[in-house]
């Protein structure tokens, strides 16, 4: 129940501020216009980049401003943060694939994952043409776009670059990483995000981010969860001040509203342009 008022809020803060009229301000979806509703007005390459922003700043914000700066306030982030015994946050690696666990549970048909020549996890390994790709985003950052033919789907690669010491210092110090001098700025990795169609309505747009935006508001919800599980570590006070301060965390709605501050303004123009 908490998670979907929590998101319901978001997805009307983020359409509202827009001005965009798919959905009215109470948060119940309405067609203005049958004709932008239906047309296809967006390539798949356009709203992978768009989600792909979205990530980025999300995961930028996640790693440097959560588990970065928690980790100089004593706070503790493990690959094993699930489990009964371990008292700890996920690491930005697991952020990302709860947020693809959440989007594979919706109905949008939207895939995500996280790749590389060198992961901690040898079933994260790029092979075949996807490798080859990757060896081109290593040497120019810039995305890459095929068709899969094997899963009939549109494909989309981002370069993962390590932005943050808690990235470096996490990969090299981990006993099953194949690689242990990675430096700021490296290629770590690529975000690669699927979808069936080679074109896209104004709506299914929308609910390619919403999906990306509930699968934030999901897997936060659950970080703050373990914390009120915590029986031996000290306990964050989640509320509005940041782990900069002190052992402090964010609730969801002002972490996303940094989110929002830092993404909706080049996602949303995009959005208006088209309507």
């Amino acid at each position: 129940m908490r998670k979907n008022i929590v998101f319901k809020g978001l997805k009307i803060s983020m359409i509202c501020l827009a001005s965009i009229s798919l959905f009215s301000c109470g948060g119940v979806a309405e067609e203005t216009s049958k004709g932008s509703a239906e047309e296809n007005v967006f390539s798949v390459s356009e709203v992978l980049e768009m989600v792909a922003k979205e990530n980025d700043v999300t995961r930028t914000l996640y790693t440097k401003a959560i588990v970065g700066k928690g980790k100089a306030q004593g706070m503790k982030f493990d690959e094993d943060w699930r489990k009964d015994d371990v008292e700890a946050g996920p690491l930005p690696a697991l952020f990302l694939r709860g947020v693809a666990t959440s989007i594979t549970k919706s109905p949008v048909p939207l895939g995500l994952y996280l790749g590389s020549d060198f992961p901690v996890n040898a079933a994260n390994k790029f092979v075949g043409k996807q490798a080859d790709l990757f060896d081109k985003i290593k040497a120019d950052q810039k995305p890459q776009f095929f068709y899969d033919e094997d899963q009939k789907l549109h494909t989309a690669m981002f370069a993962d670059v390590a932005g943050a010491g808690a990235c470096v210092s996490c990969h090299n110090g981990h006993a099953q990483s194949p690689k242990t001098d990675w430096k700021l700025g490296d290629v770590m990795g690529a975000t690669t995000w699927q979808y069936p169609k080679d074109s896209l309505t104004y709506k299914e747009t929308v609910a390619v981010l919403n999906s990306y935006a509930k699968g934030t508001v999901d897997i936060y919800l659950e970080y703050l969860d373990e914390i009120e599980n915590f029986k031996e570590s000290e306990k964050p006070v989640v509320g509005k001040k940041w782990p900069a301060e002190g052992k402090y965390l964010p609730t969801v709605e002002v972490f996303l509203d940094s989110v929002r501050k830092l993404t909706s303004y080049e996602t949303m123009k995009k959005l208006v342009a088209s309507n």
